[in-house]
């Protein structure tokens, strides 16, 4: 049996009150993105570019999931809920919240998210980077839903768009199982 030293814990926040007196829970965006990038970089360079953007969307869904879960809780209403994130998302400085479009039927939905942590300001690379956030936003869904999403971003800052956007769709593994 695989013994795992970093399985997510809250635990791993720790109490930042005391171990933080003087600095508290802030800290500069610069910060988080040299944290993202270089671990992307190393990530990628080992495994390549799709193994990387995997690993990026499978460790936001787990952050998406968790967050949720802490932070927004369930909702009764769809719309009670997407109000809560979008709050959270505010309150935590991640980005703005939108929902551009809905179709609840088929639970397809375009999302954006202006002033993203990820990439609102980096140059334009004429390529999407918000993978995290893919992960993200398909954990947040699936903490309210217990369905599991595709999402996948359609537009981003780094491809010229001053919003990342992104649609929204039950997985392919989500509708064999209702069907």
């Amino acid at each position: 049996m695989l013994t795992r030293r970093y399985a997510f814990s809250w635990d791993f926040v720790g109490n930042i009150h005391d171990g933080r007196p003087n600095l508290g829970n802030n800290a500069r965006i610069e910060v988080y993105r040299l944290f993202q990038y270089t671990m992307r970089d190393i990530v990628e360079s080992r495994y390549g570019t799709a193994a990387s953007e995997e690993i990026m969307r499978e460790s936001g869904k787990l952050a998406g999931r968790k967050f949720c879960e802490r932070f927004v809780g369930r909702r009764e209403r769809f719309d009670d809920f997407v109000a809560a994130v979008q709050k959270a998302l505010l309150d935590f400085g991640i980005g703005i919240l939108r929902v551009e479009s809905a179709n609840y039927e088929a639970s397809h939905f375009t999302l954006t998210v202006a002033e993203d942590l990820d990439c609102s300001g980096l140059p334009d690379m004429e390529h999407t980077v918000c993978h995290y956030d893919e992960g993200f936003l398909a954990g947040v869904l699936f903490a309210q839903t217990g369905t599991e999403f595709e999402v996948r971003e359609v537009d981003c800052w780094c491809t010229g768009d001053r919003t990342c956007r992104f649609e929204v769709k039950p997985s392919v593994k989500a509708l064999n199982s209702n069907s």
